[in-house]
């Protein structure tokens, strides 16, 4: 009774959970004051499956601030490693608020607060990533999570600093192939997985090497990755097919590489990189549709500091520019190429920091970007069409003793450019060629307060933000069968600016060995664009109906709560050893207030309970993930049902030689449980349930 009670409720369960921390605060801090402190905080511990936090991250943070307004989580070194999946979103799917557009092992793009899509920002290394993973679920995001060595994720709207395509939140991955600072003669690392539900096979090489650390010089990178992967076995379900224990046409193959290099000296670094991505895999929704997908992109960045000199009205001046290249094709069972995807893109982006003004620090910076589409073949669902964004936002910084106050605009110039119908077209669909331009705005509001006067490691965050994103031109000029995904897709070329209203309230209390951290937010949507099933059915002639998914303007509410919490727990009966009990728990709640039907894809009630144990070289981490039934569900979805799942992982650190050496154990579902994914699209649910019971290993050698 709880359980459905909190599902449908979140937001008034976080308000509960917020009354009563206040209420207990005192008693714990004054309880801790008297406990021996331990020799690691939960936040700062690296062993298996832990999200490792670091002090000052980069995302939405230009100002280097060591306390953010809004929440965050970073990914890095073991803990990573011990998380990684075969996607990003499998990667980052369980972190509070955070979950996966499942469509398949193949196709996972992170989502965040129950949006996704292009509300959700992909950044490479804090610049722009080009690929066409926000057109279509089936559309995987272009990257190896082995080569990844930090993800930062923002949760909340940061429209101010990368748009408004970041309402829900971003997701930035580091992989220092410009090396922003000097490196030694020579290292690098090798790593090696086996196994998992689809009886992976992943390797990975980096190489790095400079003029040596603390020297002015260049420094430069290198790296590769391959995965080879075959079908994803599961518990036995029903399919069209039959009963199964495998998801069909799951299999995939890629590969990547990339080549960097910079000049660092004391005061910054340029430097530029060029990488290769190349994936081949299966999409599940048809049994014999394969997508062939490559990227190229072209990357330089550079920062200037002034150093010491704080009277210089310039105190930092970074740049950043790209151009990708991404193409991918529909092929057919027969080896025929249905439709190609092509997308190139240009960005640059520049920030300028100003001195300080007593205690109000400051940056200017400059955003333009670029892409032509186009979709080629009989089976194309959108028209060849350019999008270019210009942009220009101040952020200015207010810091005296416990209070941080933030406060800053963008404004945006977007313009969608339609080539409509070519005019030998033998059936005409898109129409004629067409321009739509939009303004959006954005502006936020936020502070931080240390209540220390309450509680030792108190401190109240507050985030105020409007945001307005220009529609997609996907979501303006859609119009065909999607064979990839199992849907005839219809866009409205009469969309305005999705404009929404946010506000995030949140709690944090951290002391020797405790973390206590919880968010409620709410944003209201005059005019969200929702995809969403119409209840119609196309069908081309001599084939069978397909259900039409159409994009549409409607009024809408999202709010919800992330709660977590972390203890280091005594450990006398085995020495030297670290125990550490994490948990947390999430939900959010989405409808539209016209009709008060339930928004699509949302994830339901989750929680994630944890155990971790260190001794000296080994460490271990045992962890239950619940998710409630969802219910609450557009008129035509169906529920899914809840699940729990239950992971295991043991690692070891060691010595190879000279190098440092961490091998992994990983188990997966130990129970073998059946479960399916709610942020799922309906055509895909039933056809690919979540991954079955599976062993992985691995090593990673660093040298």
């Amino acid at each position: 009774m709880q359980t459905t009670f909190f599902a449908r409720r979140p937001l008034a369960l976080g308000a509960h959970l917020l009354c009563l921390s206040l209420a207990t605060l005192p008693l714990i801090s004054a309880a801790q004051q008297s406990a021996a402190s331990p020799a690691v905080l939960p936040a700062e511990a690296t062993s298996a499956g832990t999200s490792k936090l670091e002090r000052v991250i980069t995302t939405g943070n230009p100002l280097r601030s060591a306390d953010l307004a809004q929440p965050a989580d970073v990914l890095s070194g073991d803990a990573l490693i011990l998380r990684r999946g075969a996607t990003l979103g499998e990667t980052l799917d369980g972190l509070p608020g955070v979950g996966a557009s499942y469509f398949g092992p193949n196709s996972n793009r992170p989502t965040i607060r129950g949006l996704d899509g292009d509300r959700v920002r992909m950044l490479s290394n804090s610049g722009s990533s080009v690929d066409a993973s926000s057109l279509s679920f089936d559309h995987a995001v272009p990257l190896d999570p082995l080569l990844v060595e930090k993800v930062e994720v923002l949760r909340g709207a940061a429209a101010l600093l990368y748009g408004g395509n970041a309402v829900g939140g971003v997701v930035n991955t580091l992989d220092n192939r410009i090396p922003r600072k000097a490196l030694g003669s020579f290292g690098g690392a090798a790593e090696l997985r086996l196994g998992g539900a689809s009886g992976e096979r992943n390797a990975a090489l980096l190489l790095e090497g400079g003029t040596g650390e603390g020297r002015d010089g260049l420094a430069w990178h290198a790296d590769l990755s391959g995965r080879r992967a075959g079908d994803q076995l599961t518990p036995r379900f029903s399919s069209v097919d039959g009963s199964s224990r495998h998801v069909r046409n799951s299999a995939s193959d890629s590969h990547g590489g990339a080549l960097g290099a910079s000049y660092v000296f004391a005061n910054g670094f340029a430097g530029l990189s060029l990488d290769d991505y190349r994936s081949e895999y299966g999409v599940t929704v048809e049994p014999d549709i394969k997508i062939k997908m490559q990227r190229q992109r072209l990357a330089a960045a550079g920062e200037w500091r002034a150093g010491e000199d704080k009277s210089a009205l310039l105190q930092r001046l970074g740049w950043q520019l790209s151009r990708s290249d991404y193409e991918h094709k529909e092929i057919e069972g027969t080896g025929e190429v249905g439709t190609v995807f092509k997308s190139r893109g240009n960005d640059l982006r520049l920030e300028a920091e100003h001195r300080a003004f007593g205690p109000v620090r400051g940056v200017l910076g400059l955003q333009w970007e670029k892409s032509d589409f186009s979709a080629l073949g009989e089976e194309a669902l959108v028209p060849s069409s350019r999008t270019q964004n210009s942009a220009v936002f101040l952020l200015e910084q207010y810091e005296a003793g416990p209070l941080s106050l933030s406060a800053g605009a963008r404004a945006e110039a977007v313009r969608v450019d339609s080539d409509g119908d070519a005019a030998d077209a033998a059936e005409p669909k898109f129409g004629a060629a067409s321009r739509r331009e939009f303004k959006p705005r954005s502006f936020s509001l936020s502070g931080s307060y240390a209540l220390n006067s309450v509680a030792p490691g108190l401190s109240l965050n507050l985030n105020l933000n409007s945001s307005e994103r220009a529609p997609m031109f996907y979501e303006l000029h859609a119009k065909g069968v999607h064979v990839a995904s199992g849907a005839f897709e219809r866009g409205d070329a009469n969309l305005g600016l999705e404009k929404a209203r946010g506000l995030d309230l949140g709690l944090q209390w951290k002391t020797a060995g405790q973390l206590l951290r919880l968010n409620v937010y709410q944003t209201r949507f005059s005019s969200y664009i929702a995809l969403d099933a119409t209840g119609e059915t196309h069908a081309e002639p001599g084939a069978e109906a397909l259900p039409v998914y159409a994009f549409k303007s409607v009024p809408a509410l999202l709010k919800g709560f992330e709660l977590e919490g972390r203890w280091t727990l005594p450990a006398q009966w085995l020495p030297g050893a670290l125990l550490n009990l994490s948990a947390q728990l999430d939900g959010v709640r989405g409808e539209n207030r016209a009709t008060g039907e339930a928004l699509p894809r949302l994830a339901p009630l989750r929680a994630t309970f944890g155990l971790d144990a260190q001794q000296g070289a080994w460490s271990g981490r045992l962890e239950w993930r619940l998710a409630a039934r969802q219910d609450r569900v557009p008129v035509l979805d169906k529920p899914t049902a809840g699940y729990g799942i239950v992971k295991l992982s043991l690692a070891r650190q060691f010595m190879l030689g000279s190098s440092d050496a961490l091998w992994y154990l990983k188990l997966d579902n130990l129970t073998n449980k059946l479960a399916y994914s709610a942020a799922s699209v309906a055509t895909i649910r039933d056809l690919s349930p979540l991954a079955g019971r599976s062993l992985h290993t691995g090593v990673q050698v660093r040298f």
